[in-house]
């Protein structure tokens, strides 16, 4: 067939230019078979679709109905259209029925246009334009907050729908999406008739926001009731499984899934959630077992293995993962970041990340917070600013709670704690998690009376502390040495807020009655903790026992720290120490003897320091960096002139 090379566009009032022939029926099913329709059956561009449209203008088809909704639907919904040409065509058809309205109202969908997807659906609703089913559920899906959903809920009773079994499903959908799961239960208990989308959506709803448990409970009442469960609803289910860690269930749910007779091997997908699941529940053997016997795997199953291994600490299977994939996205590298950074790796995480913007990806936000965990880590303030400029600065990433509270937990750990401030100060919206992380902050640097203001701040706000919140300060008053303060906010943790202390919260009140010398109210109070106390209590106890010699107690605390770590080269240190400055040389001997018998070396003093981006880290009497010699010249000369200013200085009070 050979088509007219004639642009459409310049015949944009076609519909009215062109005659309008009477239709009768045979000639409306000899449509079907017309060899332009036909052809536009394979189109695959918009320079072809226009050359249809000119074709149908030029032979009448165009003031038809089913012709212009073939060329909507193309323009709408096919991945080489054009949704603003298929509103132009749209507005000028004469009186477009309800398939055109709801394949627009879904072309705004696909292109995430909620706002005028959802003014689409009030305008049919204006011109009382007949709907069907569909047309409630796309104006649903067109709904971005729960407000107007329940006004098209409203306008489904209104004109019957409401016990039409597509538009329940999409209600359940709509509420258990938005978290409303109150609203989708009601919705699904009151509908007459269900089939597997209903419960589908329901248990969906439920993984979504967490509720696992209600989410079992559905699915349990599903198998009850008969209705055969398909592949969606067991994907849900596995997630299920995988929120809960529960390596049983899983199992139970495999099996189940086997006598089915569903096929997980033919389903990409649901393959993929049986593989996260097992990673997910800790069974790294058997997920390496599924991956390798995968026939098909996609970025989504390598990334699965990476983070499996990454939380298991297992970073060199990760990395021969991650090096092994064929295709990499977004989400592989940040599970490879995210690895090495959560498992104390911030300079391999850094060099990643690197590697990573070189290759032309674009970090998105958990990129960002993971490289800046890494930054608070390693201390590079240099490229922690440099994120903040080049990427939230720039606006190419929105500052979100998440991303402002890892910025200032980064500039506190990194030294910059008025940066912290002054970026805690600008944030709009803040959770407890922002208030935590600048009350800790104050507290490590020393700012105890700024954090206990800061806490008294955000409880005048209207914030519930939770066990951080109160780490923070407490720390602060061992910090200040707020012996007052620290009893009263202790106590006030569990009653005032139902807070039981944890094992922290023990060791911050050992250490502030340690720092100032309450050292027998210090052991009392561990003799009465309800837990066992671990190195950090009773390391609060041996620096108190070196601040205020007293040798005895630090005895038994070093007994007890060797007990729960006897490779730890800080506890001989400071037990070293404290005999030394009690002129106990035999102890001294016996503590040095202690370390070799356990061949635990002494960990050498480590400083780092951080150059236009690059971390450069030192050992005592390190020789080598490459550039050793210039840095050893550089303190030589700095030392030189420090001991000529103190003879300066000797000088001029001998003269004084």
């Amino acid at each position: 067939m050979k088509l007219l090379c004639f642009h459409a566009s310049r015949s944009i009032n076609f519909f009215s230019t062109v005659s309008k022939p009477t239709w009768n029926i045979s000639q409306t099913n000899l449509l079907i078979t017309n060899p332009t329709l036909l052809a536009l059956e394979s189109c695959n561009s918009m320079a072809l679709l226009k050359q249809i449209q000119a074709q149908f203008t030029r032979t009448g088809l165009i003031s038809h109905v089913f012709p212009v909704s073939r060329i909507i639907t193309f323009c709408a919904l096919s991945d080489t259209g054009n949704l603003p040409y298929a509103q132009r065509i749209f507005n000028h058809f004469p009186n477009p029925n309800v398939y055109m309205w709801n394949v627009m109202i879904r072309g705004c969908l696909r292109s995430h246009l909620y706002v005028k997807g959802l003014s689409l659906f009030r305008l049919m609703v204006r011109k009382c334009v007949e709907m069907d089913r569909r047309s409630f559920v796309f104006g649903l899906k067109a709904c971005e907050d729960i407000r107007t959903g329940e006004m098209v809920h409203s306008l489904v009773w209104k004109v019957g729908f409401d016990g039409d079994l597509f538009v329940q499903n999409g209600l359940v959908h709509f509420y258990g999406e938005r978290g409303r799961l109150g609203y989708a239960r009601k919705v699904f208990d009151e509908s007459c008739e269900r089939d597997v989308v209903s419960w589908t959506s329901l248990i969906n709803g439920y993984v979504k926001q967490g509720m696992v448990d209600e989410a079992w409970g559905v699915f349990e009442l599903m198998k009850a009731s008969g209705v055969e469960p398909n592949e969606i609803t067991m994907i849900a289910v596995f997630s299920v499984c995988s929120q809960k860690g529960d390596l049983e269930l899983g199992k139970y749910v495999h099996d189940h899934v086997k006598k089915m007779d569903m096929n997980v091997n033919a389903s990409l997908s649901l393959m993929n959630s049986v593989l996260d699941m097992y990673v997910k529940c800790g069974s790294l053997v058997t997920a390496r077992e599924m991956f390798d016997k995968m026939r098909i795997r996609d970025v989504f199953s390598w990334t699965s293995m990476i983070n499996g291994y990454a939380k298991n600490g297992d970073l060199i299977m990760a990395k021969k993962v991650f090096d092994e994939m064929p295709e990499r996205n977004i989400v592989s590298w940040n599970a490879m970041i995210a690895g090495y950074s959560q498992n104390n790796k911030p300079k391999e995480a850094i060099e990643l990340f690197y590697e990573m913007e070189n290759a032309g990806l674009v970090p998105i936000e958990i990129t960002l917070v993971c490289v800046l965990s890494a930054c608070a880590q390693s201390g590079c303030l240099d490229l922690g600013q440099w994120l903040y400029l080049n990427y939230v600065k720039r606006k190419r990433v929105h500052l979100t709670v998440t991303l402002g509270n890892a910025f200032i937990d980064m500039y506190a750990k990194c030294g910059n704690i008025d940066a912290a401030v002054e970026l805690f100060n600008e944030m709009q919206d803040k959770d407890l998690v922002s208030w935590n992380s600048m009350i800790v902050g104050f507290a490590s640097h020393g700012h105890a009376l700024k954090a206990l203001n800061l806490f008294e701040q955000m409880r005048e706000l209207g914030y519930k502390p939770d066990e951080i919140t109160f780490v923070g300060v407490l720390s602060a008053c061992s910090h200040g040495g707020l012996l007052t303060q620290g009893r009263r906010y202790f106590k006030e943790m569990e009653t005032n807020h139902g807070l039981k202390p944890a094992v922290e919260h023990y060791a911050c009140m050992i250490d502030l009655l340690g720092r100032i010398g309450l050292l027998d109210e210090a052991y009392g109070m561990i003799t009465e903790m309800p837990m066992e106390p671990d190195k950090a209590v009773w390391g609060a106890v041996l620096n108190a026992c070196r601040m205020h010699n007293n040798l005895d107690l630090g005895k038994l605390a070093t007994e007890e720290l060797l007990k729960l770590d006897p490779n730890d080269s800080g506890i001989y240190v400071l037990m070293e120490s404290l005999c030394a400055s009690r002129y106990k040389w035999d102890d001294v001997k016996s503590v040095r003897s202690m370390m070799r018998g356990n061949g635990v070396k002494k960990t050498p003093g480590r400083s780092s320091i951080e150059v236009e981006g690059e971390l450069h880290e030192f050992l005592v009497a390190d020789k080598s960096h490459p550039k050793s010699e210039n840095i050893y010249k550089a303190l030589t000369e700095i030392m030189l002139l420090s001991s000529l200013e103190d003879a300066s200085d000797a000088d001029y009070l001998c003269i004084g």
